[in-house]
């Protein structure tokens, strides 16, 4: 590896080297085509520094370094060999290719406009539990990007499609619980979310920013205690605290891969900077012994979750389900369950039989012969 190479570099304004602690720029830099330069020490820019065609290299075996200044520099090709990290206080621009060698990039989470910017498409190489950006990365291109993220020696990447990036997104990973999180003004709680919820993650999140409309990826590891949202994937949602809301809702689960302790999950269509953070909740399922219980119905006959459906309650046909609203009046009952409930006020307390119930939260009770009776809420969305 070639370390402090510097050729076919022009210089136009003044630099200064304070004891060797800094490279000060106040004037014009360009890196020719060609020209290779290795930074050993701080750069500080506060001229122009963003013409550059040829390869920038940031090296150290024992130390941080830093790039700072008033000017965000742009280079062109980019390699990172930093034991303790590089520190980001402007951001810092790649418009070819940019590689982690070593250390990661870190940006102050509470300053969010400082990042590592990928711009024309600039992939990326070498991405690992130690070596990413500790903070906030930016893209702009026509391509799908995977932002290279993570947080506390852990990479957690997500990824966009190639709309998102046109008119630039940004995203950073937290490994906190969302609803004390170090970096936002606000609380997110993760027992406050829309009726086709279940529950919320409280171990990690992802702060995404863009206005375009695309489908969102996000990752997990054995450190993200999926087990405690789902036992079974397909009831693994993206979810997003809404602003306008000020609740966690579905983005959905349109693709899905893995196993409990490593994968990635896919929301369907939504524009970012409608949430202030996204994270994994749980929906529409519950996992109950034999018995899988869903509890989103919507009985509008397009044969999707017509009916209030219990998976594998033919294997106990001496059952009985009742169905109460919110004020506990019973609005449905049956013994030897079928699957066959759609929504009707059926129950023996009501007035009005056979009228639909309207769209709203509702509790159900599943008494099985020889077993714990089973209890829960369902949502009726027509």
């Amino acid at each position: 590896m070639n370390k402090i190479i510097v050729i076919a570099i022009c210089f136009l304004a003044p630099i200064t080297l304070s004891s060797q602690q800094a490279f000060h720029n106040f004037g014009e830099i360009q890196i020719h085509n060609q020209g290779r330069i290795g930074f050993h020490i701080n750069v500080v820019n506060d001229g122009n520094f963003d013409q550059n065609v040829g390869f920038t290299g940031f090296y150290s075996d024992d130390s941080s370094l830093t790039v700072s200044g008033n000017n965000k520099p742009v280079f062109h090709d980019v390699e990172i060999d930093v034991a303790n990290d590089l520190f980001l206080e402007v951001s810092m621009g790649v418009t070819n290719f940019q590689e982690f060698v070593n250390g990661r990039v870190q940006t102050p989470r509470d300053e969010k406009t400082v990042s590592l910017d990928y711009t024309d498409d600039a992939p990326y190489l070498g991405a690992n539990d130690d070596r990413f950006v500790d903070g906030y990365a930016s893209m702009t291109g026509l391509l799908d990007f995977t932002f290279p993220v993570g947080d506390d020696f852990r990479l957690r990447p997500m990824r966009i499609e190639n709309q998102a990036a046109v008119n630039t997104a940004s995203g950073a990973y937290y490994f906190e619980d969302p609803n004390t999180p170090n970096f936002f003004t606000g609380s997110y709680d993760t027992d406050n979310f829309e009726s086709l919820l279940f529950g919320v993650s409280t171990f990690e999140f992802w702060d995404l920013n863009g206005d375009v409309e695309t489908r969102v990826t996000l990752t997990w590891d054995d450190n993200s205690n999926i087990p405690t949202l789902v036992n079974n994937l397909d009831d693994l949602r993206v979810v997003g605290w809404d602003r306008t809301l000020g609740q966690w809702v579905n983005l959905g689960n349109t693709v899905v891969s893995g196993d409990l302790n490593n994968g990635e999950i896919t929301s369907e269509l939504m524009i970012p900077d409608n949430y202030v953070i996204i994270t994994f909740g749980t929906s529409s399922t519950i996992l109950d012994g034999d018995l899988e219980i869903f509890t989103a119905v919507s009985p509008n006959g397009d044969g999707q979750n017509d009916t209030f459906i219990i998976q594998g309650i033919a294997q106990f046909p001496e059952n009985e389900l009742s169905i109460f609203n919110r004020w506990g009046v019973e609005v449905y009952n049956k013994k030897g369950y079928d699957n066959s409930w759609g929504g009707l006020s059926e129950g023996r307390a009501t007035i009005a039989k056979g009228e639909e119930l309207p769209v709203g939260t509702y509790y159900y009770v599943l008494k099985v012969e020889g077993q714990k009776d089973r209890a829960g809420y369902l949502y009726i969305n027509r």
